[in-house]
């Protein structure tokens, strides 16, 4: 593989080019390392964007968009949508959003949205709280703010799971449309064989209760919704969502306010869609575009192991294996994950001189 040019396209890269992606990245984790919290004045969630909209799902459900334009206000070659995931919001993708903004190899436009019954989106019914509907919610923002011209698609852990029905549903978009696309911390599959270990739950919780026959089966799902509920310590959410290493306490706290904003009655109802997701044959539909998975050998909602057999399905897909983190991977290790979704970037607009090839990498803070 010739050496990257991801760091080309970051705003006032100078040193980083001269000294390598690697370099860039290990300079990058000694300042972590020297600062107690290195996010303490970090605005995490409260970036402003260019656009903010609302846009109407097939049911007339309202979601919020955001659109944020490149930095220096040239032409995007590209669009990247980010899909987050349960329990979560929009705010999630701040690292991403932030540092996306200023490439210029290619430039993107970006789009963040949330789904409904969650952030600032509209509620969702029980019978809409399913990955089929979030696939079509996603089909409505994708025609009202990304028209046209080439799409990434990024989705973390339910999002992926929406993307891939994204792909059964509408093949179409991903012939024509969607050239590249980012799996974080997701799986295809079997959410509920692998994860927390089942002495985590209460029994006598209600939330567990509530969530019926599935919570003996689930227990990464209704760990989610206790930590959202407000029911588990703080502790036990950065266990939750965070791998084994030193976690900033900025980005707990981050954590715990994006779990507060969603109503947990509404996570409640999507927790028998994600245990009965099952997708990996429209992986199938994604043979036209350059994929990236990247997964936390610590992650306890969706270990690695998912992330493995995505990458076995797609055998041209980049695997990418982030040691000691967990399922917040994005926020934990934003400088790896970036790094990375800017040479899948650069692959779908042609801009790297790459050949889509199967490459696994392994990474250590």
């Amino acid at each position: 593989m010739t050496p990257s040019r991801r760091l080309l396209a970051i705003a006032g890269g100078v040193g980083a080019l001269a000294t390598g992606t690697a370099a860039a990245i290990a300079v990058a984790a000694q300042q972590r390392r020297h600062s107690e919290d290195p996010y303490v004045d970090e605005p995490l969630g409260e970036l402003k964007p260019d656009r903010a909209s609302t846009v109407a799902a097939e049911d007339g459900t309202p979601l919020s968009v955001e659109e944020i334009d490149p930095e220096d206000g040239g032409e995007p070659e590209l669009t990247v949508v980010g899909v987050h995931g349960f329990a979560l919001s929009r705010r999630c993708w701040h690292f991403q959003r932030r540092d996306l903004a200023s490439l210029r190899l290619p430039r993107v436009r970006q789009v963040y949205y949330d789904h409904r019954g969650h952030g600032l989106s509209g509620a969702a019914t029980a019978e809409t709280s399913t990955i089929e509907q979030l696939a079509r919610d996603l089909d409505c923002v994708l025609r009202s703010v990304v028209p046209e011209g080439p799409i990434v698609l990024m989705g973390h852990s339910m999002g992926g799971m929406v993307i891939m029905e994204l792909a059964a549903e509408f093949p179409e978009i991903f012939e024509d449309r969607v050239c590249g696309v980012a799996f974080i911390a997701t799986a295809a599959g079997e959410v509920g064989a692998r994860g927390l270990p089942r002495s985590l739950l209460s029994k006598y919780n209600p939330l567990t209760r509530a969530a019926g026959g599935l919570a003996g089966w689930q227990p990464g799902l209704v760990e989610f919704v206790r930590a959202a509920g407000g029911q588990l310590t703080r502790q036990a959410v950065r266990r939750l969502a965070f791998g084994s290493r030193d976690v900033a306490p900025r980005l707990v706290d981050f954590m715990l306010e994006m779990l507060e904003v969603t109503p947990v009655r509404g996570l409640v109802n999507f927790v028998d869609t994600l245990g009965s997701h099952n997708r990996y044959a429209a992986l199938a539909g994604l043979k036209h575009a350059e994929v990236l998975v990247i997964g936390g050998d610590s992650d306890r909602f969706t270990p690695f192991a998912h992330a493995e057999r995505i990458a076995a399905e797609l055998p041209d897909a980049e695997l990418v294996r982030v040691r000691g983190a967990g399922h917040m991977v994005q926020l934990e290790q934003p400088e790896l994950v970036n790094s990375h979704l800017i040479d899948l970037l650069q692959r779908c607009s042609g801009a790297d001189g790459v050949t889509s090839s199967r490459r696994t990498w392994w990474w250590q803070r």
